[in-house]
C-alpha cells in the first residue's frame, strides 16, 4: 500500500511556541478514506510483531490504536495522563522539557506476559513512549515494537527506546 501520508499532513510553524514546527495529522482524521488507508498501513507494518493487544497512548494513540485493533481483532489499553482513570493504577513520571508528566494504566488490564506493540502519533525526543515502555515493562507485558505515524528523526527519540520502531512518516524536525 502506498504511503501518503507527508501529502496528508499539514505543519504550522511557532506552534505550540516559537521555534516549533507543529505536524498536524487532522486532514488524516477528518477524511474517512485517509483514516482508512492509515490504520491500515499501521495494521500491515505491524503484523509481523504478531501483537495480542495494543497500547494506545494518551491522546492522539488513540485515534490509531483502536481502530487498528478491530481491524487485528484485537483489544486496546490506555496508558493515560495521570488523574483520569480510575482504580488501581501503576504510574510512571518522567521529565519534559517544561516540566514533569506523569502516565499511568490501570492494573486491572493484566498486561503480565502479554505481546504488545505501542501506538502513538508522534515520536520526537522519545520521553512519553520511554515512559511508556517502561511502564508496560513494568506490568510483564513483552513490547514487541513501537509504532508511530510521525518520526522527527534528528530529535534521537529513537535511541531512548529498547523495542523496534516503525514510523509511516519521518522528518529531519
Amino acid at each position: 500500500m502506498p504511503n501518503n501520508l507527508h501529502d496528508w499532513i499539514e505543519t504550522y510553524p511557532d506552534f505550540p511556541k516559537p521555534g516549533i514546527l507543529f505536524y498536524d495529522i487532522a486532514p488524516i482524521i477528518e477524511q474517512p478514506d485517509r483514516l482508512t488507508a492509515t490504520c491500515k498501513l499501521i495494521a500491515e507494518t505491524i503484523s509481523d510483531w504478531k501483537p495480542e493487544i495494543l497500547i494506545g497512548i494518551d491522546s492522539r494513540g488513540f485515534l490509531f490504536a483502536t481502530p487498528v485493533a478491530i481491524q487485528m481483532g484485537l483489544g486496546v489499553v490506555m496508558v493515560r495522563k495521570k488523574g483520569k482513570l480510575p482504580g488501581k493504577v501503576q504510574e510512571i513520571s518522567y521529565g519534559l522539557e517544561y516540566g514533569e508528566a506523569t502516565l499511568a494504566v490501570q492494573f486491572e488490564r493484566n498486561l503480565r506476559g502479554k505481546r504488545v506493540v505501542l501506538i502513538d502519533d508522534l515520536l520526537a525526543t522519545g520521553g512519553t513512549l520511554n515512559a511508556t515502555e517502561s511502564l508496560i515493562c513494568n506490568l510483564g507485558a513483552k513490547v514487541m515494537g513501537i509504532m508511530v505515524l510521525i518520526e522527527l528523526e534528528s530529535l534521537g527519540g529513537r535511541e531512548r527506546l529498547s523495542a523496534p520502531v516503525r514510523s509511516l512518516q519521518t522528518y529531519d524536525a
